[in-house]
């Protein structure tokens, strides 16, 4: 009688990925053609904010990418820890290239808390010439049209903050390549479905765009400067407040450039633990979007093999399905259309990843080493490690 209900409700189960591909099908569609047909004329000056840790790969193509923007008025402001920073030299030559452009780069911002990002975030914004700011990661690299893709939304006075979509620049490697699979067949389409389901209650990193005065009834950038998902953060405390979250498509890529598995295991990871500590019960419940280790339980279990071979068709056709619509037609990742192969091994690891963060709380940031928990970072010390 157990082994009968156990296979009943494994096969139940299996069922849930294909539905949520098949959402993710139709939502993409409807979200990618509405969002094209959207006016883009509204431009009020912006303030850019970069916070710079390294040097990224092209980091000042990256760079320049925002300095070629079809866009009537706007500066950038770059921070770096200290004058040592080998991107320094990098943004000072940007300045030099872009004279008709506000530039600044700020060198030591203040410590305010934890998370040395918001630390940047904090001293750029009080140095921030206008009202609308648009924080962006610095490995990042947009088109032309992206400043007016990201200040449409704020025409509507019902909205505090804009974040976007964004793909993956891998550099050539099975690792970063993987790793870009991941943002557009696994993040983006999550991202998607929680739009379409409950509206946007966070902020993706790689853009998140506010009004100054609605940043101010947050606390400022100052009340993140110890959370460990400080973008998340800003958009959740936004959309608690009764301000509307936007998602839009901006043409926005970040590097990816991990080039061995323990690196690709740890960063994923981390994003994994501090994904479960921002929503733990919405995390919890991904492993019910997760194909295919449901289709393998499901092969196994089915009482026939014309039943398991349906099962192994249904994910194989309907994930790919999901991968074309969103990833290729929706977000123009040519990368899927010749290597749409590493779905399946980025669903291996999918779940590895999620069963592994359940249990873990420390991750790896910058090169320190932290412990999560109720959302804020802690720096783990010599002593602590005992």
């Amino acid at each position: 009688m157990f082994l009968t209900w156990l296979r009943w409700a494994i096969l139940g189960a299996a069922i849930l990925p294909s539905l949520c591909y098949v959402f993710i099908i139709f939502a993409a569609h409807s979200f990618f053609r509405r969002h094209n047909n959207e006016p883009r004329d509204f431009t009020p000056p912006l303030s850019l904010l970069k916070p710079v840790h390294g040097l990224d790969p092209e980091a000042y193509e990256n760079f320049a990418s925002f300095c070629h923007q079809d866009y009537p008025q706007y500066e950038i402001l770059f921070a770096v820890t200290n004058e040592e920073d080998p991107s320094t030299p990098v943004i000072r030559q940007l300045i030099a290239d872009f004279p008709h452009l506000p530039i600044q780069l700020l060198v030591g911002p203040e410590k305010v808390g934890s998370n040395d990002k918001v630390n940047k975030l904090c001293a750029m914004a009080r140095a921030a010439q206008h009202d609308f700011l648009v924080q962006s990661d610095a490995d990042i690299r947009v088109g032309p049209g992206y400043l007016r893709s990201v200040a449409a939304p704020f025409r509507h006075a019902k909205v505090g903050a804009v974040t976007s979509f964004f793909t993956g620049i891998p550099v050539p490697s099975l690792w970063p390549e993987l790793e870009a699979v991941y943002l557009s067949t696994d993040f983006m389409p999550s991202v998607l479905m929680a739009c379409e389901v409950e509206g946007v209650h966070f902020a993706l990193g790689a853009t998140v765009a506010v009004r100054r005065e609605i940043l101010k009834e947050i606390g400022g950038f100052e009340g993140l400067a110890d959370d460990a998902a400080d973008d998340y953060e800003l958009g959740y405390r936004i959309a608690a407040r009764g301000h509307k979250v936007e998602l839009v498509d901006g043409t926005v890529k970040t590097w990816c450039c991990l080039q061995s598995l323990p690196a690709f295991f740890i960063q994923r990871l981390r994003w994994a633990i501090m994904a479960r500590q921002a929503r733990p019960l919405g995390y919890l419940g991904l492993i019910f979007t997760q194909g295919l280790p449901w289709t393998v339980l499901a092969a196994i279990f089915a009482p026939t093999h014309k039943l398991a071979i349906a099962f192994v068709a249904a994910y194989v056709i309907l994930r790919l399905a999901a991968v074309w619509t969103m990833g290729v037609w929706g977000l123009h990742d040519d990368l899927l259309k010749r290597s749409w192969w590493l779905v399946p091994l980025w669903d291996v690891f999918a779940f590895v990843i999620w069963l592994n963060s359940l249990v873990w709380s420390r991750v790896r940031w910058q090169g320190v080493e932290y412990r999560v928990s109720g959302g804020r970072l802690i720096p783990v010390t010599t002593q602590s490690r005992r």
